[in-house]
């Protein structure tokens, strides 16, 4: 029994016995329960097993180094799949970046600008852990004079990289 056709309307597979009589498969299954549809050869086109790649009754199939055919599943390097999502997949990369840059890494931005202190201080740099109490005793001064040269000081905000104003302990301009 040879496979002689395939209905996708229907999804029935059409097979010929060697009598040439006509069987017909179920829908929707190549192999299985078969139905006779025709009893005899029937006329019609003649069925050559050679134009059925899959189902030529000498196992024999193209490869895709054959000089005079070329595979239909054979594709170029520049066919691959991935190819049409790559400008997609750039974009992602440049907003992962870009979102990295502003809000993992913030501290490689610019410098904030110098800050004007009055006469007898100087500017520090607030770090991570530091309260203004830890300032004051850093620089030898109270609390009330880091509030009083900086009027908008909040000590319970203090955010690392900010800069204030501290009175100098001795004379010298130097900075923290």
């Amino acid at each position: 029994m040879t496979r002689v056709g395939y209905d996708s309307d229907t999804g029935k597979y059409y097979f010929r016995d060697k009598d040439g009589c006509m069987w017909e498969g179920a829908e929707g299954a190549q192999y299985g329960e078969m139905k006779r549809i025709s009893d005899g050869p029937v006329d019609g086109p003649e069925y050559n097993a050679d134009q059925d790649v899959e189902g030529r009754g000498d196992g024999y199939t193209l490869l895709a180094t054959d000089a005079n055919h070329t595979s239909p599943g054979a594709r170029s390097p520049s066919d691959n799949p991935y190819r049409m999502l790559f400008p997609f997949f750039l974009l992602i990369m440049v907003v992962l970046l870009l979102v990295a840059r502003l809000f993992v890494f913030p501290g490689s931005r610019e410098p904030s600008p110098a800050v004007l202190c009055p006469e007898n201080s100087t500017a520090s740099a607030i770090v991570p852990g530091d309260t203004c109490w830890d300032i004051a005793e850093d620089h030898s001064c109270k609390v009330e004079d880091l509030r009083h040269l900086n009027p908008e000081l909040k000590c319970d905000a203090l955010r690392p990289g900010d800069w204030i104003c501290v009175p100098l302990a001795d004379g010298s301009t130097t900075t923290r």
